[in-house]
């Protein structure tokens, strides 16, 4: 596995991708929305983004999120080259999973999210291109 992207949420996708296009010469290079939410990858280097969530829509988790914690990191996204085992890998360590399958995220990738109190507290992604 490797880091695929870090997951940070804002209320300000444009002004913080113009921010981290400038700090870390991070183009974005793919923007999409569903399920309420705006997403804009900025590339860091061959294989590894900043994902920028942006809730567009009122009553989303993400929306929801940003109220209660502010603007900040999200989640860390691994690449897998098999989620499902990785899924099983993680039932069999007795972490809860968010998504006991995976589901289609943005890309058209299929993602699967690990509970974070049962992973130091961070919210950890699957993400299998």
């Amino acid at each position: 596995m490797h880091v695929d992207h870090i997951g940070v949420v804002t209320d300000d996708a444009d002004g913080l991708a113009e921010l981290y296009g400038t700090l870390f010469d991070a183009p974005a290079v793919h923007e999409e929305s569903f399920d309420g939410l705006r997403f804009v990858f900025l590339e860091l280097g061959e294989g590894s983004y900043f994902e920028l969530v942006e809730p567009v829509q009122e009553d989303t988790d993400i929306g929801g999120y940003l109220d209660r914690e502010g603007s900040g990191i999200h989640h860390v996204a691994l690449a897998t080259e098999d989620i499902e085992a990785a899924l099983d890998t993680a039932r069999e360590a007795g972490v809860e999973l968010i998504d006991e399958e995976p589901r289609e995220g943005a890309w058209g990738h299929d993602i699967a999210f690990l509970h974070p109190r049962d992973t130091g507290g961070a919210l950890v992604e699957f993400v299998q291109h």
